[in-house]
């Protein structure tokens, strides 16, 4: 099965349902929404996680931790990738999304370098943040580590 030979399924699609055209159709006179009640009238609506008066389930659950709203995230590339690189070639954000390392392009946010795998090659390295490991192995192949802010 390929991308080019997909179809679509003709049964995924419903018809939508028509009320309120007489007691015969089976959705007549009160037109499947009861008799009277918050649900019965026009413009009801519900919060999202609404359960009847039931404590909500986020409510409910344990609360663990604290999350970061602003917390930087990094994407990982390891040292044996940038072998790929020409000897002597810089490596930035843009050279790693020209060689499909990171997912996102230039809107990729932060990117790491990590230390697996072997590095023999000189390059110059432009990104937000190293590992130790990733440090001393490219600096010891005789290239530049570079930290930037964006």
């Amino acid at each position: 099965m390929n991308l080019h030979s997909l179809e679509k399924n003709k049964a995924a699609r419903h018809r939508r349902r028509i009320v309120g055209r007489g007691m015969s159709s089976g959705t007549g006179k009160t037109s499947g929404k009861g008799h009277k009640g918050q649900m019965a009238r026009k413009g009801h609506k519900h919060k999202a996680g609404f359960e009847g008066g039931q404590m909500r389930l986020v409510r409910r659950i344990p609360k663990r931790g604290f999350n970061r709203a602003f917390k930087r995230v990094y994407q990982p590339v390891n040292v044996g990738a940038l072998s790929a690189f020409a000897d002597g070639a810089l490596v930035d954000l843009e050279a790693l999304a020209a060689m499909g390392l990171i997912k996102g392009g230039k809107s990729a946010g932060g990117i790491k370098v990590l230390g697996f795998g072997e590095m023999e090659k000189k390059l110059t390295v432009r990104v937000q943040a190293f590992s130790a490991c990733a440090r001393t192995k490219i600096e010891a192949a005789g290239g530049v580590c570079e930290t930037t802010e964006s």
